[in-house]
């Protein structure tokens, strides 16, 4: 007798917000189904915007299983970011909702499994965001999803422009910061938050 399919499931997984001086980390895992071929799928920072939200709604749409998680401001302070970002990839694997034999996470770290998913062979692949479909596809939803986040986030702080910066440290963000301070969802862990204190409240 054949094992279900699900048992040989391949997820990819790719984080988005690494640099950011504020905002969540966010992380994506799919399994794509190989009859629904997605084209130009790659790294999402190859892409522009409305190339993103076209492949992510076909991710959505097509692909067997997705689940996207993060790891908030707070927790990258407790833990520092690699491991946040590490955290927000197991979290994103753990909602799946397919058992997968494989997970290929994009860089060179891989989460700590647990649960269900524990049992699974975990490889990290560098530029698998440009290498491998899945990877591609979880890179495209963790942008798109955090990008998103980031634009409400404006809505309230609307100070720093999160809606085009996106929490990076652009010039305009490290001039609002000096002048404002650090708002709630500022990583205090951050040499240039860190350095000002206080809070935009």
């Amino acid at each position: 007798m054949q094992p279900p399919a699900a048992s040989f499931a391949i997820a990819g997984v790719d984080e988005a917000g690494r640099g950011p001086l504020a905002g969540p980390v966010v992380a994506a895992a799919v399994v794509l189904d190989d009859d629904e071929i997605i084209d130009g799928l790659t790294d999402s920072k190859l892409l522009t915007a409305a190339e993103r939200l076209r492949l992510a709604r076909a991710v959505r749409l097509r692909a067997r299983a997705f689940a996207v998680s993060l790891a908030q401001p707070e927790e990258i302070d407790a833990m520092n970011i690699l491991e946040a970002s590490l955290l927000a990839m197991a979290r994103a694997v753990a909602k799946l909702k397919i058992d997968c034999a494989r997970v290929l996470v994009d860089g060179r770290h891989v989460p700590r499994l647990s649960g269900a998913a524990a049992g699974s062979e975990v490889a990290a692949i560098v530029r698998g965001d440009q290498l491998i479909p899945a990877i591609s596809a979880a890179s495209v939803l963790a942008k798109v999803c955090r990008d998103r986040l980031m634009r409400r986030w404006h809505r309230r702080f609307p100070g720093y422009g999160f809606d085009s910066n996106k929490g990076y440290p652009t010039p305009h963000h490290l001039a609002a910061l000096a002048e404002l301070g650090p708002t709630p969802i500022h990583r205090r862990s951050f040499a240039p938050v860190r350095s000002l204190g206080g809070s935009a409240g």
